[in-house]
């Protein structure tokens, strides 16, 4: 018996070494395989979001945490600025600031840029680590680790968290992953310990990225869930109350959150099931307490109370949320319950690429062979159903809806199939490695090897629970003799049927052996399975998601073309205009000409002041001479356009020119898009209509383009422009990059005096006319 005792603790020892080995060696892969952006190309900064990134956390390493909280940022939304302090989720900042500030106290001398290239990769592995625990904590160790190797790998994840991808949801994934985590080890614990952990979680989650309000409703509808099924417990209330209650207070100390944590629609749920919880409370205590026939009037009461209660709260919620237009919900929010809702009222939300619905296909770019196995991990999730398997179920469907509604919540759903199927696969190789083992040895199949696939550990931890419960409940309620007796002889009972589903579950175990033919094929096709999902990934962090967007490349028949217009262009502003001089292009562009160029934009990607935005728009879709008189009335000195047609590049203005014009006109009704449109299409050739040949932005972007081939051939629309020759009266061509990429124009000065052709015989009510006439100015808005 002690040398059963004894090799057993060897191996457990020895299993958890190995665990710990594979950890390591998870997160150095997580960590690797995000590096090819800084082999292949160098360390820079990706994307457009991630420069503002940057340049608030360089203010915030020269000038302090007071300073940052403080800081007004006069070099974006000319001339209204921004209060940055007060209007970014600081999460981001802090953690690189912070770390950058640890290295240089340990004397490694890395800048500010370096930690910020290296931030996300560092912190997949710790989003790897995290989802080893949380399906630890669902299924056990072999589901966990197995779950941990495919987040290091996603694709999904990797198009967000490569080198160099310096956003919010670099660090907001390991947030969210490990605040679900704590929650489940809450409710499968009962530890005010860790419901004050998962407080803290859950703070830095909302410091992090606004997708805490995911968090914030998903945690209550598994309580609510718990709750309508019958599987209340203490450790339920325990995991949720000090949530609700000490989160919200922590959410109201972010300064972009504020008073929101208690004011939007966003957080009433959250409120709702609060109240709902205590009232389940109060009924199991009065149960506990009183006889059967007092517990029916006492919950008549309760009951009759807690539903006044809650009719007086959705009143007061009704009568608050009735009060806004958009009825207490956020535009993103909206746009997510109701995916034609952008469209029809917010086009500067629709307008973001990553806020369309997918295609079929990038869910196969994106989680790959993952997508086939998530439902076996449902499946396996319902054997057992235990309260944190719930948990993932729910996690699973309502992530599948949002990504669904938004690209950019594909990134949310990524986890929640890794560890769906990390549970599938740990399972299968569990059956199918017993079913060998049991052919080839004749040894019992032994359900404790694999402790989350297991019938018999599950009803086994099911019982401990029920033990816990009782013996919290005893401490709490401190009941009678007799009350102790019934509880005695219910755990007897229980602890009967839990031999009884145990000896069950090993009887059936022993007929579910496959043969070992089937068993080995299975296990072999598994292997080629995971090969197949493990050279997608390494080919997806290598090629489609490493290529920053301001380095471009394109390889062809004559080898690898660089395309670094971008920088080009910023550097020409930086070093060819003067410090206050004003830049105006669309908002995709500011952030990046702020932090590189260091000029101050009109907008830019916070896209908080639609008027503003509209206001660009509607210069770009004016003629010149309005649009002259736009730009000037906002003392605007250059203007910065992006064109693809000479090289092929699609994400040019030309692109987007029709979503300029819906917000512009949005604003002001005088842009209509039908005037932009021949016959419902969009066209920039010879059947182009007037209104868009003579538009700014066609002429800025096609200015001389005729000189380039000379025909005007545009390679991304594929076809030749409709107007060629043409000249620019009221700005002036200072700069177009190597490719053509990015073209940047002055503003001509107004003239001094107005000529005006006069003729000798002139008489008194013409000259009267024409002083009328000239004292008029124009409305350059309309």
């Amino acid at each position: 018996m002690e040398e059963a005792v004894k090799a057993s603790t060897v191996r457990n020892a020895f299993g958890n070494v190995l665990s710990i080995f594979i950890l390591l060696l998870i997160g150095l892969l997580a960590f690797s395989i995000r590096l090819f952006s800084v082999i292949k190309y160098e360390s820079v900064i990706h994307e457009f979001d991630p420069y503002f990134n940057y340049r608030v956390t360089q203010f915030l390493t020269k000038n302090g945490i007071y300073d940052f909280w403080n800081f007004f940022d006069d070099r974006t939304w000319y001339p209204l600025g921004r209060v940055v302090g007060g209007t970014l989720y600081p999460g981001l900042t802090l953690t690189a600031g912070t770390m950058w500030w640890v290295l240089n106290s340990l004397n490694i001398p890395l800048s500010v840029e370096t930690v910020c290239v290296f931030t996300a990769p560092v912190f997949s592995a710790f989003a790897s680590w995290a989802t080893y625990l949380l399906t630890k904590e669902v299924k056990g160790i072999g589901a966990g680790l197995t779950a941990a190797a495919l987040l290091s790998m996603v694709p999904s994840y990797i198009s967000r968290s490569v080198a160099g991808s310096y956003d919010n949801e670099a660090v907001a994934i390991f947030a969210l992953i490990i605040t679900f985590y704590l929650y489940i080890k809450t409710l499968n614990t009962g530890s005010l310990f860790y419901a004050t952990l998962n407080s803290i979680a859950y703070f830095y989650m909302v410091c992090s990225w606004g997708g805490y309000t995911f968090i914030i409703n998903l945690i209550p509808m598994h309580v609510m869930l718990c709750i309508v099924t019958g599987r209340y417990s203490s450790r339920l209330y325990i995991a949720y109350a000090p949530l609700v209650v000490l989160g919200t207070l922590l959410a109201a100390l972010v300064p972009v959150v504020g008073f929101n944590a208690v004011l939007t629609s966003e957080h009433f749920a959250s409120f709702l099931v609060f109240i709902i919880i205590h009232v389940v409370a109060l009924v199991y205590y009065i149960k506990g307490v009183l006889s059967p026939k007092m517990f029916k009037v006492a919950v008549t009461l309760v009951v009759t109370v807690g539903l006044v209660i809650c009719c007086a709260v959705v009143a007061v919620l009704v009568a608050l949320v009735a009060s806004s237009p958009t009825k207490g919900w956020s535009g993103r929010s909206l746009s997510l319950l109701d995916p034609t809702y952008a469209s029809k009222y917010i086009p500067i939300i629709a307008s973001v690429s990553e806020h369309q619905p997918p295609t079929w296909p990038s869910y196969f770019m994106d989680i790959n062979v993952l997508a086939f196995l998530v439902p076996a991990g449902i499946v396996a999730c319902f054997l057992p159903l235990s309260d944190a398997s719930s948990f993932v179920i729910l996690y699973i469907v309502t992530s599948v809806y949002f990504s669904g509604v938004m690209v950019r919540l594909m990134l949310v759903f990524a986890p929640a199939a890794c560890i769906l199927s990390g549970i599938a696969l740990s399972g299968a190789f569990g059956v199918f490695t017993q079913s060998i083992k049991y052919n080839l040895f004749g040894t019992e199949l032994n359900p404790q090897i694999n402790t989350g696939d297991s019938d018999a550990a599950s009803v086994a931890a099911q019982s401990e629970e029920i033990k816990t419960e009782k013996k919290e409940e005893s401490l709490k309620e401190r009941p009678s003799r007799k009350i102790k007796k019934k509880e005695k002889e219910s755990v007897e009972k229980s602890e009967k049927k839990v031999d009884k589903a145990s000896k069950k579950s090993l009887h059936e175990k022993r007929f579910l052996a496959l043969p070992l033919e089937a068993s080995v094929l299975a296990i072999f096709l598994l292997v080629m399975l995971i090969a197949f999902y493990v050279v997608h990934c390494v080919w997806a962090a290598a090629e489609a998601y490493s290529a920053p967007s301001i380095v471009l490349t394109s390889r062809t028949n004559d080898g690898l073309h660089v395309f670094d217009d971008f920088r080009e262009a910023y550097a020409w502003l930086s070093h060819n205009t003067e410090v206050d001089d004003k830049v105006a292009s669309w908002w995709d562009y500011g952030y990046q000409t702020t932090a590189m160029a260091n000029r101050t934009v009109l907008v830019d990607n916070n896209t908080w002041n639609n008027t503003h935005i509209a206001t660009v728009g509607t210069a770009m879709s004016s003629p010149e001479k309005a649009a002259w008189e736009i730009f000037h009335s906002l003392d605007v000195k250059y203007v910065l356009v992006v064109f693809g047609g000479l090289v092929g590049y699609p994400s040019d203005d030309i692109n987007k020119f029709l979503w300029m014009v819906r917000i512009g006109g949005g604003v002001f009704p005088h842009i209509k898009e039908a005037d932009y449109l021949r016959d419902g299409q969009y066209r920039i050739d010879n059947q182009a209509t007037p209104t868009m040949l003579n538009s700014l932005m066609y002429k800025l972007s096609y200015y001389r383009f005729v000189d380039s081939d000379g025909r005007g051939y545009d390679k991304v629309r594929r076809t030749e422009i409709g107007k060629k020759h043409f000249k620019l009266n009221f700005f002036e061509e200072v700069f177009t990059t190597h490719h053509w990429m990015v073209r940047i124009y002055k503003l001509n000065p107004p003239r001094n005096r107005i000529r005006v052709k006069t003729k000798k015989a002139k008489t008194k009510s013409s000259t009267t006319s024409s002083r009328s006439t000239l004292t008029k100015k124009k409305n350059p808005w309309h």
